[in-house]
């Protein structure tokens, strides 16, 4: 079995240490063949290895970082003023090739900016993307862009599909996933000039492309790859995320509502309890930043110890099936099948 180890980004994220430390608990626990290195300040570090019993833990060490990278820091002063944060240090041990993989719940664009300077994008590749798993009625669908890149041109589009296409079939098994392009509208005459020519672009590659797909069909599983520019995804996704929290409150309320609503509640609180562990967006933890040179998870800054182990994992699937490596070698066949057809 391949070794897998990870940096943390420990002091990243609304509640730093308390989650980090016991997520990296759960993972030692539930995830086989896996080293942790801790980065962040030794003795907050020390401390909370010490609350976790996991001091004597010959699988997890620290990496001691002076500065933090604070949620409101622009990428420019994380990049630039702060060349020790916990961040910066656990994407330069992905560098270095001391860890395989980095996982941080930061700030977004001072991880994208930090990951983009310090490992640089895969050849062939224009701009990294952000990439998650989202719940569907047909399974899982993986989403891209979700926010890193607001401007996208046609060819950007096409790199994303690709991308997406190779980590659906990387983690998922997915032989020949479908790639749809988030429009308007399922016709071919609907969209702007930018979607048609990435669709003909993307239509012309030898990935699976399904065609255009809506948003209501994020949630359906339409596809198993969804390919829009950032702006869009990250409106997608927010607008996903506030509909479930939504639904939920509507649920309490009405169950809350009188003695029969509420006996009612309790009758249906398996089913309930279900639903909840099925779209529970802990679960979903865990965005992929996709075309690195390396492994780069993003978590999101208010996860609990749970959401936090969610995100770990994702990234020691990643590394067990070499998801950059895979997105190199296709890329460059790509590109090469490319030059063919215009000579």
């Amino acid at each position: 079995m391949l070794k897998k180890i990870i940096a943390l980004d420990a002091m990243g994220g609304d509640y730093g240490p308390s989650v980090t430390v016991g997520a990296a608990k759960m993972a030692l626990n539930e995830i086989h063949g896996i080293e942790l290195v801790l980065v962040g300040d030794r003795n907050q570090l020390t401390a909370e290895l010490e609350k976790n019993n996991l001091q004597q833990d010959s699988r997890i060490r620290i990496h001691h970082a002076s500065e933090v990278v604070d949620m409101g820091d622009s990428p420019v002063v994380a990049l630039k003023k702060k060349k020790d944060s916990s961040m910066r240090v656990a994407i330069n041990l992905v560098k270095e090739g001391t860890v395989q993989a980095c996982v941080s719940a930061g700030n977004t664009g001072a991880l994208m900016a930090t990951g983009k300077y310090v490992l640089k994008t895969i050849r062939g590749i224009s701009r990294p993307a952000i990439c998650t798993l989202l719940p569907g009625i047909n399974g899982h669908t993986h989403m891209l862009d979700l926010g890193a890149n607001p401007d996208c041109t046609p060819e950007i589009l096409v790199e994303f599909a690709l991308m997406g296409s190779i980590l659906a079939q990387s983690v998922e098994g997915i032989e020949n996933p479908s790639i749809g392009l988030l429009n308007i509208g399922s016709e071919e005459i609907k969209g702007s000039e930018l979607i048609k020519r990435a669709s003909q672009l993307i239509g012309e590659s030898r990935l699976n492309y399904y065609g255009f797909v809506e948003g209501n069909d994020i949630f359906k599983g339409t596809v198993n790859v969804i390919v829009t520019d950032g702006f869009v995804g990250n409106v997608s996704l927010k607008t996903g995320e506030g509909l479930a929290a939504l639904v939920n409150h509507v649920l309490k309320d009405e169950f809350r509502r009188n003695w029969l609503t509420k006996l009612a509640g309790l009758c249906a609180m398996p089913v309930l309890s279900a639903v909840k562990r099925r779209l529970d967006p802990r679960r979903h933890n865990g965005a992929s930043l996709l075309g690195l040179n390396g492994i780069v998870i993003k978590s999101h800054g208010s996860a609990d110890i749970e959401s936090f182990f969610h995100a770990i994992k994702i990234a020691a699937i990643e590394i067990e099936n070499k998801v950059p490596q895979r997105i190199s070698a296709e890329i460059e066949n790509y590109f090469s099948q490319v030059e063919e057809a215009v000579t």
